[in-house]
């Protein structure tokens, strides 16, 4: 019923920008929170941001604070990651995952998309 697509991923220089795509389909998402997560070679999955589909409420880790910005185009039924001041240990697979409002855990995820950062 509910199909998340990655999209954006790819090879840049510290410092330089990118900007992840997240196509939803499958049903309404009006009662959505759509978060991304990144997992790093030799690492744990770990949170990253997260946005109500209504109303646009955003919350970050500490770790991207300030860089990296979450929104989403109603129209089109996608959600975004803009990356901005990408750094070495930003390098990880980024992938997109939703849930209802009343839900405790994340039920539908993407497959990823690859974000390397050289140095």
């Amino acid at each position: 019923q509910v199909q998340l697509v990655e999209s954006g991923g790819g090879l840049v220089q510290a410092g330089g920008s990118l900007r992840l795509s997240c196509a939803a389909s499958g049903r309404a998402f009006r009662n959505y929170v759509m978060g991304w997560f990144r997992q790093a070679p030799g690492k744990e999955r770990e949170f990253v941001a997260r946005i109500l589909w209504i109303g646009s409420s955003t919350y970050y880790a500490d770790s991207v604070k300030g860089r990296f910005t979450i929104s989403r185009d109603n129209a089109k039924n996608t959600v975004y990651l803009e990356m901005n001041s990408l750094k070495p240990e930003d390098t990880a697979v980024y992938t997109c995952a939703a849930r209802t409002t009343t839900s405790t855990k994340y039920e539908y995820w993407g497959q990823g998309t690859q974000v390397t950062v050289s140095s």
